[in-house]
């Protein structure tokens, strides 16, 4: 399933509208059965411009209005994390600001030669919220999150790459749609419940949560109950492709 931030005129700003849409469709996508992967890209030629800043005056002018605001980015930021699918970010253009959260909070990010990255809080004289702070140190460590945060200077993807933020860098924007279908195709191909699990896992052993450590040990026993775990072991011996279907 594709998920496009569909705002090109404006680089995909954000409003906050497109917050609450975002957490919104996350979380259906999240409850269809038949989703396997979530593609997270940008219209045209850019990723993500970040939040709408013309909205700020009104919806983000003092602490009060801007706790709201961040309620909104918190829950597209968690829906994301959340999520039992994996989610891909397809990152060209720029990825700033609210945009880098978002890609931040998804499982793998590729990216495009040219693309470009930038945490601008300190040049707006405002401040993200802790959770989407938390997803930028995890996906790129607490130096680079620091460097970013403290400095508002743009990295080059090429430098995003070096970091960790990107697994990989393609040489232009065909070649990044034609990597990431390949990568949602893999993930689509394997076991949803087996993916799922290892996905909490991953977040149990990034957050140490007593409730992450225990959803990931619930999901993990139950890939052994699952007709999958049977379709499994019986595709390796008969030496053909299995077919899962999620339960």
């Amino acid at each position: 399933m594709t998920m496009t931030l569909d705002r090109p005129e404006k680089k995909n700003a954000v409003t906050l509208a497109m917050w609450r849409q975002i957490a919104a469709t996350v979380d259906a996508l999240n409850k269809d059965e038949t989703a396997r992967v979530i593609v997270l890209c940008g219209a045209g030629t850019d990723f993500c411009a970040g939040a709408d800043i013309g909205e700020f005056a009104e919806l983000r002018r003092d602490a009060g209005t801007a706790r709201a605001y961040e309620d909104a980015n918190s829950a597209a930021f968690a829906a994301l994390r959340a999520c039992r699918l994996p989610v891909i970010a397809s990152i060209s253009g720029v990825c700033f600001g609210g945009g880098f959260g978002l890609a931040a909070a998804c499982d793998i990010r590729l990216g495009a030669t040219g693309a470009v990255f930038a945490v601008p809080a300190a040049r707006l004289g405002l401040a993200y919220p802790a959770d989407a702070m938390a997803d930028i140190v995890a996906a790129c460590g607490p130096q680079m999150a620091r460097y970013l945060s403290f400095s508002g200077a743009r990295l080059p993807a090429e430098a995003a790459h070096e970091a960790g933020f990107l697994l990989e860098l393609l040489t232009d924007k065909a070649a990044l749609d034609d990597r990431t279908n390949e990568i949602a195709r893999a993930i689509a191909g394997n076991a949803p419940l087996s993916v799922g699990a290892s996905k909490a896992s991953i977040r149990a052993a990034l957050s140490g949560r007593d409730d992450d450590l225990a959803r990931a040990r619930t999901l993990g026993d139950a890939t052994f109950d699952s007709a999958d775990y049977a379709e499994g072991r019986a595709a390796f011996l008969e030496r053909r492709p299995p077919r899962f279907i999620g339960r």
